[in-house]
């Protein structure tokens, strides 16, 4: 990717952590921590008014190609965060979306960095332009940074 865009102001969701995402040593399980990052790009994605139906109806679906955790703070079942997701546009195929998982009070528990882009679900590849075919499904793509 060249010539990135500066990044949007990240979108947000709360997640209160459930008793059941924690593991024998009382915290949140590492794969957790990627659902929660799911859960958030995929509002994210709602927020812009973006459906999985109409993606689905367009024959196009974002996929993560990469994804990094760095693990900073430990979280147990009832901490109230927030995660959020900033998404990056260069040229090319593919895109970056930076996520922070935050507690209440703050603090910086995790921090994901990842690669994604747009399929063609019939073609079974990468569209050219991911930023163009989510621009074009939104109603509100200043969420996206696609403004």
């Amino acid at each position: 990717m060249s010539q990135e865009q500066p990044v949007a102001d990240p979108f947000a969701v709360p997640v209160t952590v459930r008793g059941y995402e924690t593991d024998t040593q009382g915290h949140v399980n590492q794969a957790v921590y990627l659902q929660y990052s799911e859960h958030a790009r995929w509002s994210a994605l709602r927020a812009a008014g973006i459906e999985q139906a109409a993606m689905a109806a367009r024959g196009v679906g974002p996929v993560v190609l990469e994804q990094t955790v760095r693990y900073l703070r430990e979280l147990h079942a009832g901490d109230e965060v927030t995660v959020s997701c900033a998404f990056e546009w260069g040229e090319g195929k593919t895109f970056r979306v930076r996520q922070l998982i935050r507690t209440a009070g703050g603090t910086l528990a995790a921090e994901l960095t990842g690669v994604s882009g747009v399929m063609d679900l019939r073609a079974r590849r990468l569209v050219t332009d991911p930023g163009a075919a989510l621009r074009e499904l939104a109603t509100d793509p200043k969420v996206l940074g696609l403004a």
